[in-house]
């Protein structure tokens, strides 16, 4: 175990143990527009013969820590990816590297959260308002900071079956890539080709997305209720 106190005065052992509600999709979109948008070091998953894939995370956190924080609300940006030289294959990797890959955005409810990521792991977050909600099977989710439209997502959860799964995510901190491995046991499902639907807004964070070609339909949409844990990250790059 290892402790580290972030900048607002919490400490937390890791791996951090948390609990969340997840839903979620995997976006097919054009594989160009998306290694632009990777560190050096990563590579975007082939999700089809053509295709890299983005990923929309909508999840409400229950527990942090041994409660070392409030819960908190985020919906994240990921961008699947493997390290530059990793073997993918269409469809396949989708299916395992869907929801892992390159954070690209982390927008949290709280300050705590926000340190809670940033300071540890080198996490994307800023804090915004979140308009979080589930009307039956489907969860909708709405992000804005300094007055400007980020996101909106809406997806149909999925069932769920009882599962063990491990992954990883990858973050840039002080100029180095750091790969953090992820592990989750609870009731997790996939659904392809469902529905789910992603809308980026004006916020400067939103225009980066603007010229990705991004297709409507998921491949899959995906949902979860958990335990997981992060580890501490690793130095892979440079």
């Amino acid at each position: 175990m290892i402790q580290q106190t972030i900048s607002t005065g919490h400490t937390f052992q890791l791996p951090a143990q948390l609990s969340a509600s997840i839903v979620g999709a995997v976006f097919p979109a054009d594989r160009a527009d998306v290694a632009a948008l990777l560190p050096a070091g990563l590579e975007p998953i082939r999700a089809t013969r053509s295709r890299a894939a983005l990923t929309v995370l909508a999840v409400s956190y229950d527990r942090v820590g041994d409660d070392t924080i409030e819960p908190y609300d985020e919906v994240g940006v990921i961008l699947p990816a493997v390290e530059t030289g990793t073997r993918t294959w269409p469809y396949l990797s989708a299916l395992r590297r869907g929801v892992s890959g390159y954070v690209y955005t982390l927008p949290v409810s709280t300050d705590p959260a926000r340190a809670f990521g940033e300071d540890i792991w080198g996490y994307p977050k800023l804090v915004a308002d979140i308009d979080l909600r589930d009307n039956g099977r489907t969860r909708y989710a709405t992000v804005t900071a300094d007055g400007q439209h980020i996101l909106s997502f809406e997806g149909k959860r999925p069932p769920t079956i009882p599962a063990r799964l491990s992954g990883y995510n990858y973050t840039v901190k002080d100029d180095s890539l750091l790969r953090e491995e992820t592990r989750l046991s609870g009731r997790a499902g996939i659904w392809p080709r469902r529905h789910a639907s992603l809308w980026f807004g004006e916020h400067c964070i939103a225009e980066r997305f603007a010229d990705v070609v991004i297709r409507e339909r998921p491949l899959y949409t995906v949902a979860a209720n958990c335990d997981f844990e992060i580890s501490p990250g690793s130095v892979i790059y440079p």
